[in-house]
């Protein structure tokens, strides 16, 4: 989205959260020539959009048809022009890789339920083709052959630096006047008919709108004037790195529970296990160990190697995706993404701030 808007910025936002879903609907808002100031109880983008891997990946993701397939498939689709235009606004590289990933099946029932998912997915425009063990060890020479009965590739599945994209939302923020506030929570917000206001420490401020976009930590915010936010919960998620010589993993390789994917820095990522064990962050031993069998059952040539790489991440959980007005034209919500706020970044972004400009632009 490169047009100029005519708008005068005479409008104010304010958006909670500073992960990937708040810094790109900040700076989208701001395109459209709002006046957007962007609260984070921490660093830009230290939580989830951190911790994330990185994958982009509807074929990963999607069972079967189903409002959120249509949400990831659309997002996926506008993603090689959002990283292109971040990029330009921000002048720095980001590591994007159109790499598609390969799903692997070393037993019948294994390949029988890649199958049966594959079938689905086709009904819904998710692209899949088999693929043979011989090619696989063709083309895939690092990964395990032995017992491979075949696998399923998804060329429409990518990879993205997401520590990356969080560095050029700032500076496009930045560029586009967005004034952020990093380490500084937000306590409340009061919707009234005409405003929203904020407080975070002593400070307190009013805006035309507000948006919650704080992650797992969004309906710990005391929002008075509407009624009560929908929940939000963390769910940790535990990941390890293997620093790798060689690009060993050229696309997404998934496997069971776990994946891998390799950033073109070199860092080979293993992921990630699903815990529900509320805040904490702690590094358990166990799921480490749990990892690395997984990256070594598919990568032999990762055994004994220790991982260089080991942390945890909050993912945003909820009882659904909140992408939207709630219960007033001045309070947004923009979260519930789970496990897919990286790869619905481009399609919050732009659906909140058309949804806020068309609405509080009538009045």
């Amino acid at each position: 989205m490169t047009q100029a808007y005519a708008i005068e910025r005479t409008g104010s936002v304010a958006v909670i959260g500073g992960g990937i879903i708040g810094a790109s609907v900040a700076w989208r808002l701001a395109q459209r020539n709002w006046r957007v100031t962007l609260f984070d109880k921490g660093s830009l983008g230290g939580e989830a959009s951190w911790a994330a891997a990185g994958m982009l990946s509807p074929g990963g993701e999607i069972e079967a048809p189903s409002d959120f397939a249509s949400l990831a498939t659309e997002s996926r689709r506008l993603y090689s022009a959002f990283i292109s235009e971040l990029e330009e606004v921000s002048g720095l590289a980001i590591d994007y890789q159109e790499c598609g990933a390969l799903d692997l099946a070393y037993s019948r029932l294994e390949w029988e339920a890649l199958e049966a998912r594959a079938a689905r997915q086709a009904e819904i425009g998710i692209p899949s083709k088999q693929v043979a063990p011989h090619r696989v060890a063709m083309f895939w020479p690092r990964i395990r052959t032995e017992g491979l009965v075949g696998a399923f590739f998804y060329p429409d599945d990518a990879t993205v630096n997401a520590r990356e994209v969080m560095v050029a939302l700032g500076a496009a923020c930045r560029k586009t006047g967005v004034s952020i506030l990093q380490d500084c929570p937000v306590q409340t917000i009061q919707i009234s008919d005409k405003e929203a206001t904020i407080k975070s420490g002593p400070r307190e401020e009013s805006f035309e709108a507000a948006v919650i976009a704080a992650g797992a930590w969004s309906n710990a915010i005391a929002v008075k004037g509407v009624p009560a936010l929908p929940p939000a919960e963390p769910v940790k998620g535990h990941l390890i790195g293997y620093q790798q010589p060689e690009q060993s993993c050229h696309t997404v390789v998934r496997h069971g529970q776990g994946y891998l994917l390799q950033r073109a820095n070199g860092l080979l990522i293993c992921g990630a296990s699903i815990e529900h064990v509320g805040f904490d962050r702690e590094i358990r031993p166990e799921m480490v160990t749990w990892l690395a069998e997984q990256a070594q059952f598919v990568f032999p040539h990762l055994r004994g190697t220790a991982p260089s790489d080991v942390w945890t991440g909050l993912r945003p959980g909820s009882d659904a995706l909140h992408v939207g007005s709630w219960h007033s034209n001045r309070l947004y919500l923009a979260y519930g993404h789970y496990r897919n706020g990286i790869l619905l970044a481009p399609l919050t972004a732009d659906r909140i701030a058309s949804e806020i400009t068309a609405s509080l632009q009538r009045q």
